[in-house]
């Protein structure tokens, strides 16, 4: 189980540093009843990705994702597939950067989070990750990379446990800080807020790039085993 982790930690960090999630949880914990908000977009938002792993796992547990302990080839394919899409994510990101010292603009309903209630925080972190396509695309490489170890059930869903919490980490610091440190967290996480936001164009774009790498990596090396 411990290589599983390892195999899909970089994944789960790609996802923890993600920008817009980690503003839109900054945000939350910001507003009135933030503290109230900020939890119930972390739980919404642990129960995406729970359900995309899981989605992931069960098919490919169906699927025979391992053989014999050695990755089955169709989950290598799927890997590249997932790779090549990732890395033309991270080109789509940096061609639709901001230029000229022109920030990005905030999406309409990241200027409307303060009037967000806690149901409608709920359904922005769920939606954050069961319809973010990025996240979704990396959720599900790191189930396949999971299923292919050929792990005992109880095994890959405690590797899928750790890859979600490990992935949660960005979206759950703020709520953390302001439970910790109470309003001394403002000035940190607004700055935290204004450089994710500021640079966000450039750490979507290296992060996509890196992951794809290391997915037709994996891929490659799955194919020459």
């Amino acid at each position: 189980m411990g290589q599983a982790i390892g195999t899909v930690l970089p994944l789960a960090i790609a996802i923890a540093i993600f920008p817009v999630p980690v503003i839109a949880a900054v945000l939350l914990v910001g507003s009135e009843r933030g503290r109230l908000k900020g939890g119930a977009f972390v739980v919404a938002w642990y129960g995406g990705l729970v359900a995309i792993g899981g989605i992931v796992l069960a098919f490919a547990g169906a699927l025979d994702a391992s053989d014999d302990g050695k990755p089955a080839t169709w989950v290598d394919v799927v890997l590249l597939v997932l790779g090549v899409v990732v890395v033309a994510l991270g080109v789509k990101q940096w061609r639709a950067r901001p230029r000229g010292g022109e920030e990005a603009p905030t999406p309409g309903w990241m200027r409307a989070i303060d009037e967000f209630t806690v149901v409608r925080a709920a359904a922005a972190g769920l939606a954050l990750t069961a319809l973010n396509p990025k996240n979704v695309l990396l959720v599900a490489a790191a189930a396949a990379e999971i299923a292919e170890f050929g792990l005992s059930t109880g095994h890959e869903i405690a590797a899928l446990v750790i890859f979600v919490l490990l992935a949660s980490a960005g979206v759950l610091a703020p709520l953390v800080l302001v439970l910790v440190l109470g309003d001394r967290s403002q000035d940190l996480l607004d700055a935290v807020r204004g450089w994710m936001g500021r640079y966000n164009a450039v750490i979507m774009t290296v992060l996509l790039l890196l992951i794809g790498a290391k997915l037709i990596g994996d891929s490659i090396a799955g194919f020459s085993t």
